[in-house]
């Protein structure tokens, strides 16, 4: 079985560059309140070499209408990823990917195809409760976030058994600041993982 890897939070296209050599699957850029913030047209310059197989995240958090049209409009995202309930208000084309996030301790929901399982609080590092993650994780294509690392993602990988995994600050070597070689780390962890699934 194969980990999706999804590598979040970038802000150039040094960073995407990093990721993509790794063998990252997804590139993530964040268009909420966080220090990883950059602008659809930050985004799109990043992004501009990024290779047909590599999917293109908007991560947005409780968006406005214009606010996501925008993102939609400058950056053409194949996915957009926002909290579950964020989805009701907002007009997204059918051709682009809907990654809704479940926040820990949610109520149970019909899950879509593919969906995050995260904390109250994206990007701080938070780990989740695994065990409840694995239930969620046998009811569809799970991406597993929150407080990953090259450290720990075998584990986490193990326990869960999730679809895919995403990293921002378990990469970085500071605050908002990505590591080149803590995403190489990531990566080859995770496809080390992927061998006893």
């Amino acid at each position: 079985m194969t980990v999706f890897v999804k590598i979040c939070g970038l802000c150039d296209a040094a960073d995407v560059a990093a990721a993509v050599k790794a063998g990252a699957n997804a590139v993530g850029f964040v268009f909420a309140d966080s220090v990883r913030r950059v602008t659809p047209q930050q985004a799109r310059s990043a992004a501009l070499d990024l290779p047909d197989d590599v999917q293109r995240v908007a991560v947005m958090r409780h968006p406005s209408k214009e606010q996501c049209r925008a993102v939609l409009e400058e950056f053409e995202p194949d996915v957009v990823q926002a909290d579950a309930d964020d989805f009701a208000g907002l007009d997204i084309p059918d051709n682009i990917e809907r990654w809704p996030v479940i926040r820990e301790g949610a109520a149970a929901m019909d899950l879509p195809d593919v969906f995050l399982y995260e904390g109250s609080n994206s990007g701080r590092g938070e780990t989740v409760d695994w065990a409840s993650a694995a239930r969620f994780a046998r009811r569809g294509r799970m991406i597993l976030a929150g407080g990953l690392g090259p450290e720990n993602v075998v584990t986490a990988i193990r326990t869960t058994r999730p679809w895919g995994v995403d990293v921002s600050s378990g990469v970085e070597s500071s605050h908002g600041r990505k590591d080149h070689e803590l995403i190489q780390r990531f990566v080859r962890a995770v496809r080390a993982a992927e061998k006893e699934l």
